[in-house]
């Protein structure tokens, strides 16, 4: 059985200390659960966050790099991928990720939201900014998720992949 691989995208140098505190704790919960975590790689803000709290549980990271070397690569990725696509690269984070969270919000965050809707992947908002959820869940209500905190996030991941299971089995 292939195993779940949970994305937590958010902004890096503009992370805010809320932004960093919700993705490390992502990450533990994450790694508690014994998903994998896949992010934007680099070491700082949201990404570094959540693969140092996913570390800090055992679990097992990847890190999908904008650049062609590990010259800014957090120290918590078990698995760097280099794509020397710039942002581009936030398309591979999209498609390569059963459920797709949000935490915090910036342009490149903006752009993966967009990327996964349009993809047809759940996306997790756990944002402060009700304007974005508000834009977001009007583009796509029935893949847009809201969570006040990293708890309420981990239950609609469960609630999200069991009915991805389902529906799996349902098309078999």
């Amino acid at each position: 059985m292939r195993k779940t691989i949970i994305g937590v995208m958010g902004p890096g140098d503009l992370a805010t200390e809320t932004d960093i505190n919700n993705a490390y704790e992502l990450g533990k919960l994450i790694a508690q659960e014994e998903w994998i975590l896949l992010t934007g790689g680099r070491n700082v803000g949201v990404m570094d966050a959540a693969n140092k709290g996913a570390k800090k549980a055992g679990g097992l990271t990847i890190g999908i790099l904008p650049s062609n070397n590990t010259k800014n690569v957090s120290d918590a990725v078990d698995i760097a991928i280099l794509t020397d696509m710039g942002n581009a690269r936030n398309n591979i984070n999209v498609l390569s990720s059963n459920v797709i969270i949000a935490c915090g919000m910036g342009l490149g965050t903006v752009s993966e939201i967009a990327l996964a809707l349009k993809n047809k992947k759940p996306v997790i908002l756990l944002s402060e900014d009700k304007k974005s959820q508000q834009l977001f869940y009007n583009l796509s209500p029935n893949l847009t998720f809201m969570a006040v905190d990293t708890e309420q996030t981990i239950n609609l991941i469960k609630e999200i992949i069991n009915n991805l299971n389902i529906a799996i089995r349902n098309d078999s």
